[in-house]
């Protein structure tokens, strides 16, 4: 993260201290910095400048309506989920002709709404699916785009609960299977065949998986003669999380990319959500206790994996960093963990961590991505604040939850 240092021993994010935010925020809360994600839009329209896609950002990854009106002001347009979120993109100013409808199980109130609202694609991923959306848009008089999810069983070499390219994934429709309905869509008088979508996973770091998908999509879309509008390569762009991990270098992908794109005489759509908001944010939590354990020393935070589900959810690594420095050192083993009744609401252990003291404050890093919006008010906690920053200026784009109202729902 660029607007990530410290100044001495405190810790920044843009121009400001986190130590001065503090003085005014109760913990836990998110904070994010905009520029580092108006950089990593900038950057990620840059690598494929010649192509020149429609970037959907994945709401699903963070889907704050503040974040979703900065990309919206970029040009991005969203890639959606729910109802709820292509309500929210409309809300934030995103036009609907750039806007996907992604899912598996989409219900009809949802197909409804996009419908109505006039989306660029609505990406079916059964037959039932575009059946579905033939019906209700021969009721509301309509013809409406679609695009097909198609399942490439290609491995994506990430984590298993992150991989949805493979044949044993609920995602998409087989080529088989594909292939097969296409002999029947023609028979839908009231959907159009606009676009074909693939989406193989997500944090990848290596580009071999998407130059393979491109390849089984070229042939397919070649073989079947496909004249299509649209073609949705997904999203899936991985971060690095630890040191050790590098971000994935998009440089080649991108010009097979474009080479796919004039060959086949088709618009491009992305759908990045990580890589364009994981590395914005941090989650600053407080040191309520620390507890003396038989092999380690437990930190317990004030956040809890309510508040960041990732590393119950995923075994995710996210480095652990205090907001004030020091040069002293723990002895032993410490574990970050919080305070939810679930032995899983933890966040990581370490050796040799700077001295750690009760009421100290900590970050947790890379929280851009699947952190709020994979928030709960499970163990009934409020939902937690968030925190905008651009340069030395703070807005609250979330505030925390009021308790009282919480309880009387």
């Amino acid at each position: 993260m660029q607007n990530l240092r410290y100044v001495g021993k405190n810790l920044f994010i843009e121009k400001l201290s986190i130590k001065n935010i503090l003085k005014k925020q109760k913990t836990p809360f998110y904070i994010y910095s905009e520029n580092q994600i108006i950089t990593n839009f900038l950057k990620f329209k840059n690598t494929f400048k010649k192509t020149n896609p429609l970037i959907c950002f994945a709401a699903k990854s963070n889907s704050n309506l503040n974040i979703l009106r900065v990309l919206g002001k970029l040009g991005a347009g969203a890639d959606v989920v729910s109802g709820g979120e292509l309500l929210k993109a409309l809300k934030a100013g995103i036009k609907a002709k750039k806007i996907v409808f992604s899912g598996v199980g989409k219900t009809e109130e949802e197909l409804k709404i996009a419908i109505n609202k006039n989306i660029l694609l609505i990406n079916c991923e059964t037959e039932s699916e575009a059946k579905l959306v033939n019906n209700l848009a021969k009721k509301l008089r309509k013809k409406v785009s679609i695009g097909f999810r198609l399942n490439p069983n290609v491995d994506a070499k990430t984590h298993k609960n992150i991989s949805t390219g493979k044949a044993e994934n609920k995602f998409g429709l087989s080529i088989k299977s594909f292939k097969i309905f296409l002999k029947t869509i023609n028979s839908l008088k009231n959907i159009k065949l606009d676009a074909l979508s693939v989406h193989i996973g997500s944090q990848i770091l290596n580009d071999a998986p998407f130059i393979k998908t491109l390849s089984v999509m070229s042939n397919l879309i070649k073989e079947l003669r496909l004249n299509l509008n649209y073609v949705d390569l997904g999203g899936g762009f991985g971060i690095n999380y630890t040191n050790k991990e590098r971000p994935i270098n998009l440089n080649k992908y991108s010009k097979l990319v474009e080479y796919f794109s004039k060959k086949l005489n088709c618009k491009i759509i992305f759908e990045p959500g990580r890589s364009i908001i994981g590395n914005t944010g941090l989650l600053v939590s407080k040191v309520q206790f620390i507890k003396k354990g038989a092999n380690k020393n437990f930190i317990i935070l004030d956040a809890g994996m309510n508040d960041f589900m990732r590393p119950a959810l995923y075994d995710a690594f996210h480095q652990i960093i205090p907001v004030s420095k020091n040069s002293a050192k723990s002895k032993g083993k410490i574990e970050f963990v919080g305070p939810i009744c679930e032995s899983t609401c933890k966040f990581g252990i370490y050796k040799n961590y700077q001295k750690i003291n009760e009421n100290d404050f900590i970050a947790i890093t890379n929280v851009g991505a699947y952190g709020s919006s994979l928030s709960s008010n499970y163990n009934t906690r409020p939902l937690i604040a968030e925190i905008l920053i651009n340069k030395n200026k703070l807005r609250y784009i979330r505030k925390k939850q009021n308790l009282l109202k919480l309880i009387s729902s």
